[in-house]
């Protein structure tokens, strides 16, 4: 078996998979929660099931607990550890294996994802403490996004300035993107290649991607993951006039960005950004709840519109993560009454889903309609393995 051990690393948080990278089988995975509080906990499953609750200061220690629970499970040592990384900016744009040069990077582009790229780095250090014989690499969110041309990547701004501050659009969710890309090609016999796609990851984060011939060449996500969509806690696309308005009436920098990152989206309309909790309120004729759903489901069929045209040819669109894996209607909102466009929905199949990759166009739709499971951990595995295996 190759096995890899994946890593997600957060701030205060450390999930991890030991996951065969020829097969996507996973061994073991678990998760430690509140590193650094009273209350942290952390579960584990591999050939038993382990709850524990005892205090975890630091991400080092989170990580010695979860060596020590594969161990103790008889679990095998991984050939590689692969680190799932947000930002890699202009220089980190492939699998890289990490040595002290490739962590500088990674400090560099800090400053680019603040929230992310900190608890990276502190899983990377716990990891290689813990596995210090054993390749370590980096795979980033916006290396399959470094594909996209120039006139897509620039932003209309002064160029020196752009320059000076590293502001472009990266994009991310790259890894799951190119995944999921990759799974509707095979569901489809068809070479990557050959194929224009539209890929909808849509969970608490949320990101659009044009897709073709394998390749990023558009993604709504842009230097930060803020651009785009409505999201969780995320506003998406706003005039950028917004932030100034707010702080010519006092805020700071740090409330507006408060603003904008964790109480906008779904939350922001609605005051719930969990969309099973808002689904129930639709139900029951809160209208409030039904205008966050139709205000999220416009920006994606405009997204949908606009990456249309710039493939000039779909032939496939693909939903995924939590939100496009399980929710009929979010899916039924984006495509209903395009058929003109070449999307025939299967209402049916739409509202009855099985497992795996599901079709959910009708069988003579000219655009096939797909949802399909990301996997996230499988793809770093893979990747990992095959830079190192």
């Amino acid at each position: 078996m190759g096995l890899v051990l994946v890593v997600n690393a957060g701030s205060s948080s450390l999930k991890f998979a030991l996951v065969d990278a020829t097969t996507g089988e996973r061994a073991a995975e678990g998760v430690v929660e509140r590193i650094g509080e009273a209350n942290s906990a952390a579960q584990y499953t591999g050939r038993g099931e382990r709850q524990i609750e005892q205090v975890v200061p630091d991400h080092g220690t989170a990580f010695a607990l979860a060596r020590d629970l594969m161990a103790e499970d008889g679990q095998p040592q991984p050939i590689a550890v692969g680190h799932r990384v947000v930002h890699g900016g202009d220089e980190l744009t492939e699998p890289t294996v990490i040595n002290d040069a490739v962590i500088a990077q990674i400090e560099a582009c800090v400053p680019l994802a603040p929230l992310h790229n900190p608890g990276a780095l502190v899983g990377i250090a716990a990891a290689r403490s813990q596995y210090p014989q054993v390749p370590h690499v980096a795979v980033f969110d916006t290396a399959f996004h470094a594909t996209m041309p120039p006139a897509v990547r620039e932003y209309a701004i002064d160029r020196n300035v752009a320059r000076d501050f590293s502001i472009r659009r990266y994009g991310f969710h790259g890894t799951s993107h190119q995944y999921v890309a990759a799974q509707a090609a095979k569901f489809l016999s068809k070479d990557p290649s050959e194929l224009n796609l539209v890929s909808l990851h849509l969970g608490n984060g949320a990101s659009a991607c044009a897709i073709r011939g394998g390749r990023s060449v558009e993604t709504s996500m842009g230097v930060t993951p803020l651009e785009g969509l409505v999201m969780g806690t995320r506003s998406g696309d706003i005039d950028p006039s917004i932030t100034t308005i707010l702080q010519a009436a006092g805020w700071d920098a740090a409330a507006v960005d408060n603003l904008l990152n964790r109480e906008s989206g779904l939350k922001g309309l609605c005051g719930d950004n969990d969309l099973r909790q808002i689904s129930e309120r639709v139900a029951s004729g809160d209208e409030v709840a039904a205008l966050a759903l139709e205000v999220m489901a416009h920006r994606l069929r405009k997204y949908l519109g606009a990456y249309s045209f710039v493939l000039g040819r779909v032939d496939a669109v693909i939903f995924t993560a939590g939100i496009g894996e399980h929710n009929a209607w979010v899916r039924s909102a984006v495509c209903r009454d395009l058929e003109g466009f070449g999307i025939q929905l299967d209402e049916v199949a739409n509202a009855d889903l099985g497992s795996g990759i599901q079709q959910i166009s009708l069988p003579d739709s000219p655009v096939t309609v797909l949802v399909v499971p990301t996997d996230e951990e499988y793809a770093i595995a893979q990747q990992s393995y095959a830079l190192v295996g």
